[in-house]
């Protein structure tokens, strides 16, 4: 069974792993609209709703002239600039998950200092140490984080993605779906969000 969550569809597993998305670790300053798809569930899948999402919304953003890319009102004071740079800062933050944990370690989560339920407060510290970054910077770290992300998926087994408990630093879920939750759920929240408030603009 899945439901929704402010930000986007989750599975309704509880985890510790699932960032900004999960059941009340949501990005709470917004709700969208339900997916109705089905969330990967091997390594294949998992790359293609990857790829497929991000093709999706970087083609989504490229349509709009930059004026449109760096206005505020997106999510609260955010820009689409700022959606994007949050994006990458989560990569950044599961990819500290993934080698501590690979390492042995029990990586802090969702950061140090923070809990899942300050996750909107950490989500405020990403939006303002991002916000003056130039907007071809911010597509560019998040290019590059997307690459990094489908790198350390391709380096593991179906089993080793997608076998729940595996790893004790996922606690009842599995790596698999953490980064399900970083890369396919987040983007297509992100490419929701944007056409949202794309929808709103054009009726003002």
């Amino acid at each position: 069974m899945r439901r929704l969550h402010r930000g986007l569809l989750v599975q309704s597993e509880q985890t510790n792993c699932a960032g900004c998305h999960e059941a009340d670790r949501p990005c709470r300053d917004v709700v969208v609209q339900e997916f109705f798809m089905a969330r990967p569930s091997d390594r294949d899948a998992l790359l293609r709703a990857s790829q497929d999402a991000f093709d999706r919304l970087l083609q989504l953003v490229e349509t709009l002239p930059e004026s449109e890319r760096v206005s505020a009102g997106v999510n609260g004071q955010w820009s689409i600039k700022d959606v994007l740079a949050h994006l990458h800062a989560w990569h950044n933050l599961m990819e500290t998950w993934y080698r501590e944990g690979v390492a042995g370690k029990k990586p802090a989560m969702p950061a140090p200092g923070y809990t899942w339920r300050t996750t909107p407060d950490l989500n405020e510290i990403i939006f303002q140490e991002h916000r003056h970054e130039p907007l071809d910077s911010v597509v560019s770290n998040l290019q590059r984080s997307h690459t990094l992300m489908h790198t350390l998926i391709e380096a593991h087994s179906n089993e080793e993605l997608f076998t729940k408990k595996r790893y004790s630093w996922t606690g009842s879920t599995s790596m698999g779906s953490c980064f399900v939750s970083a890369t396919s759920s987040h983007y297509n929240w992100a490419i929701t969000l944007i056409r949202r408030w794309l929808n709103a603009r054009s009726k003002t």
